[in-house]
């Protein structure tokens, strides 16, 4: 008899910025996403802050958290996450991902960013599961696209991939002295509502050319890093793109908060 194993899936997620850890309904929402995942044997994650080329692994042994963001009150400052390093999985990574004319670096100092260990402590507070972080050496999707696509072996061992953004990603556009459950902008809602129909229509290329398809997309993502990491996911999950869930909406701010599982 042969016992089939299933895929781990691929998450996209919305991450926030630190005083995420205050949203009692935020923080709940993606608890409850870890919750309905098999306990992945390891985590890799690509963060919207951290663009490195090229493609960079971040510490394989556990270092301080980098606290990249300025004019919190000091408790932000404190968050720890000591989640164990993955060398192993670097070594895997460095294979699917190196070749001739593409090297991979290492940064043995950079500790996770707020991107991957904001979401991950609401997620796994135990911070026993193993975290390694990767560089975006382009902004490119297409290219994002491919590199997620290297990566999805690594989704038969067991390894959770997580590519952290944000939906819509607008600082200046958005009103921060406001409630942060007060209404979103236009602009933010209808650039949503697109990329929820077109990942639903398993419309990649719309996705990946959201810059020319998607409304607002310009004031949605003036910057496109943080919708970046999306593509990552989308090529590491791309057989399994029929599956796709939204596991947190609504907004933050007015930003979009949409994150998906897929697989």
């Amino acid at each position: 008899m042969t016992v089939e194993i299933s895929r781990t899936p691929v998450l996209y997620l919305s991450h926030g910025a630190p005083p995420l850890a205050d949203d009692r309904v935020w923080t709940a929402e993606l608890a409850t996403v870890s919750a309905a995942i098999t306990k992945p044997t390891a985590i890799l994650i690509v963060s919207a802050h951290w663009e490195a080329a090229p493609l960079t692994l971040a510490a394989t042994e556990t270092v301080p958290l980098l606290y990249d963001f300025y004019g919190f009150p000091d408790r932000y400052y404190e968050v720890q996450y000591a989640a164990p390093g993955a060398p192993e999985l670097a070594n895997q990574v460095r294979k699917l991902l190196q070749s001739p004319g593409t090297p991979v670096y290492d940064d043995p100092t950079r500790g996770l960013d707020h991107g991957a260990y904001v979401p991950l402590k609401e997620m796994y507070p135990d911070a026993d599961i193993p975290v390694l972080q990767v560089s975006m050496p382009t902004l490119d999707p297409a290219e994002l696209f491919a590199i997620g696509r290297k990566l999805a072996p690594l989704r038969d061992q067991g390894v959770l991939i997580v590519g952290s953004g944000f939906t819509t990603h607008n600082l200046r556009a958005i009103n921060l002295s406001g409630r942060p459950d007060g209404p979103a902008p236009t602009w933010s809602v209808e650039f949503d509502d697109w990329a929820r129909r077109a990942l639903a229509a398993q419309d990649v290329d719309s996705l990946i050319d959201f810059l020319h398809k998607g409304p607002a997309a310009e004031i949605a993502h003036p910057r496109t890093e943080h919708f970046a990491p999306l593509f990552v996911s989308l090529g590491a999950a791309e057989e399994s793109l029929g599956t796709a869930e939204t596991v947190v909406d609504g907004f933050w701010y007015g930003l979009s908060k949409r994150s998906w599982q897929l697989g």
